[in-house]
């Protein structure tokens, strides 16, 4: 490998150095290399101490996958979801519990948070993304202290690759377009640059169940990202800057609906995004190396929900420095400080009927430090502590100690623990604002505390071989216990809300197995089962928490004959029974539980040398909730709901694009 290559790479995998002073780090960049290429596209990363998956851009490509939110159709681990009916917004659950407690990063760096949480899952484009790093449980030190469940961490294209053209045309038979555009060049030996453009239009609002209300939004969203990466001897920078405009309308605009009065909701995002990676390797030999790295994002939202109004703008910025190096023996050690400042600018609506709307403007900086300690014996034995304490200028003190061991017991069986703690600071309307889509009262707690949980699990990997084939065997189990939890019960009465601190406990349990087998060379068959124990007490005994899925399964066919110039791919998912929020003890208006429903996606992919055609499905058994939106027939009256949805709000949806992409190769 060239010297060139190796600070490439480096620059690569940045979250706040040259993180190749990690072992599990150095590992992530070998699969990238190796796996782009490969049968098996999505990989349990055995090298890591922390318990991790990779998605790589293959796997990608076995759906639609036009945004982040899509890109974890055939990933087992992680649940996407809407939040509502009305907004067209996308949630994961990882563990159990929501987004809120899953941090995520874009390339190491902490991403949509606050006000840009509820859209985020739109905002990156699938074809910009490189590769997905999903990590369970109590995950690094490095990133800060908010991971509870886990991280998520998004690369995205790299200008400093080989010099690239690529683009991306989708189209669907409910009127949806989108477009994505992306190259990179070489300025000389050091400097280079890429440019990644997407747009996308909803040219009609479709109304499958006749309810009057649209069963998806009218989108329209246009990002462009600029990115530089410089690469010296001994001195490696990247920075990059994106812009986005989204404009949402939805409710009441279906094609073929009148009324004298609709329910409009409309949602106008202006969102700008910025970042610098610089990194000085002193010692290459040993992976010793500093650097700084700083990051800050605009976000100015302003929604309406029929006559409930509600705006936010959010500028939050994000600096720090790293040291890291490794020494004889397999010891490594990372160490750095950070700074975290956020500031909301909120016009609030009014929350009782006969309230009014009012301003609200918090700040808060959080300045901490971190140590990380790695010892490698040949990489058989994985052990990584490390611990961080941070001030917040709302809620005071944070101590994150965290924990990971990985053992290789032998080539087909590898064991892994985790345990740690994580924070997250609570910004209801920001955070929640779709619950506006209601007529629901809402009651917000005030002095609401810190959220703060721990979290421990256990895994297990390996496989054995059946007639010749590797059939791979996984299973893990998880723990989540909260000791403060923004509560949001929607039990207490059916026409409020009521959030604020935890009143009891709140836990998850969370158990998963896994297995993949080629049942042909060119035939892969993956199936996953999932069982998820969330319950939390709000102040009446402790429930199940409404609108989760105790159960779940999976399973993907992957067949690629011809040597890849065909490739099928076909998931199917299984969603078990739930519970909905209880409803109204005389005259109720829905169900106490929803049943179990499946789903299945199908995907057809022909390639060529430079560029592909697919055509393919999702949720072709069309199956729907029946009425996601409750009093659809008096949007202004007392009854209207369209916050709980447990299950896909369109039926079957056909789909065909084309990609291509034409790589020069240095």
């Amino acid at each position: 490998m060239s010297g060139s290559q190796y600070i490439g790479i480096i620059l690569s995998l940045l979250p706040m150095a040259a993180v190749a002073a990690e072992p599990a780090d150095t590992s992530v960049v070998e699969m990238h290399e190796v796996v782009v290429t490969g049968k098996h596209s999505m990989l349990k990363m055995r090298s890591t101490a922390a318990n991790s998956e990779l998605i790589t851009a293959s796997d990608l490509k076995r759906a639609a996958c036009c945004s982040l939110g899509e890109s974890f159709t055939t990933n087992p681990s992680v649940d996407v979801s809407y939040s509502d009916a009305a907004t067209g917004a996308r949630q994961i659950k990882l563990l159990g519990l929501s987004g809120a407690y899953v941090q995520m990063l874009s390339e190491n760096v902490p991403a949509l948070r606050g006000a840009g949480a509820p859209f985020g899952l739109g905002y990156i484009a699938g074809p910009w993304i490189q590769s997905i790093q999903v990590s369970k449980g109590a995950s690094s030190v490095k990133n800060g202290y908010e991971s509870v469940t886990g991280q998520i961490n998004i690369e995205m294209k790299k200008p400093q690759a080989d010099p690239s053209v690529s683009a991306n045309v989708y189209v669907d038979h409910m009127g949806k377009v989108e477009g994505n555009l992306d190259g990179n060049i070489h300025l000389g030996d050091k400097w280079s640059t890429a440019l990644l453009l997407h747009g996308e239009n909803s040219f009609k609002a479709h109304d499958s169940n006749h309810d009057g209300f649209a069963d998806m939004p009218r989108t329209r969203q246009f990002a462009a990202m600029n990115r530089w990466a410089y690469l010296g001897s001994n001195y490696v920078f990247q920075a990059a800057v994106k812009g986005l405009f989204e404009s949402r309308r939805s409710g009441q605009i279906a094609h073929g609906a009148h009324f004298d009065k609709p329910y409009l909701i409309d949602i106008d995002t202006k969102r700008v995004e910025a970042f610098t990676k610089n990194a000085y390797i002193f010692d290459r030999d040993n992976d010793g190396n500093i650097a700084l790295i700083a990051s800050a994002n605009f976000h100015d939202m302003k929604a309406g929900y029929g006559n409930r109004l509600y705006s936010v703008v959010q500028r939050d910025a994000y600096l720090s420095g790293m040291f890291e190096r490794k020494w004889t023996g397999g010891h490594a050690l990372s160490a750095g400080i950070s700074l975290v400042y956020d500031n909301y600018h909120q016009m609030l609506p009014a929350l009782a009927p006969d309230g009014s709307p009012k301003p609200e403007d918090t700040h808060e900086a959080t300045p901490g430090a971190y140590a990380q300690y790695t010892y490698n014996l040949d990489d058989r034995l994985i052990a990584m502590a490390g611990m961080r304490v941070d001030r917040s200028s709302l809620y005071g003190k944070m101590f994150t100690p965290r924990v990971h061991i990985r053992y290789n017991v032998a080539a087909p069986l590898t064991l892994q623990l985790s345990a740690g703690r994580g924070y997250r600071s609570p910004h209801v309307m920001a955070e929640y604002h779709y619950l506006l889509a209601s007529s629901r009262t809402l009651h917000i707690e005030k002095n609401l505390k810190q959220e703060s949980a721990w979290n421990a699990g256990v895994s297990a990997n390996g496989y054995v071989t059946l007639w010749s084939r590797r059939l791979a065997l996984s299973a893990e189990y998880y723990y989540t216990r909260f000791s403060n939890q923004l509560s949001v019960d929607l039990d207490a009465d059916p026409h409020a809300a009521y959030i604020g601190n935890l009143g009891g406990r709140s836990f998850s349990h969370t158990f998963q197995a896994e297995m993949t087998f080629d049942i042909l060379p060119e035939l892969t068959f993956t199936a996953a089962y999932r069982l998820t124990d969330v319950k939390t007490d709000y102040g009446r005994g402790l429930v199940q928490k409404p609108l989760t899925s105790r159960d779940k399964g999976l399973f993907t066919l992957g067949w690629s004959p011809d040597m890849g110039i065909w490739q099928l791919d076909v998931t199917c998912a299984v969603n078990g029974s739930g519970r909905n929020p209880l409803p109204a003890a005389t005259n109720p208006l829905w169900e106490k539980r929803y049943k179990a429903y499946a789903m299945l996606n199908a995907q057809l992919t022909r390639n060529f040398r430079h560029w592909s055609v697919y055509v393919g499905g999702e949720n072709l058994t069309g199956y729907r909730q029946k009425n996601p939106v409750i009093g659809a027939s008096d949007p202004w009256g007392p009854d209207f709901d369209a916050t709980m949805v447990h299950a896909p709000l369109h039926g079957a949806l056909i789909y065909a694009g084309f990609r291509y992409n034409f790589t020069q190769y240095l």
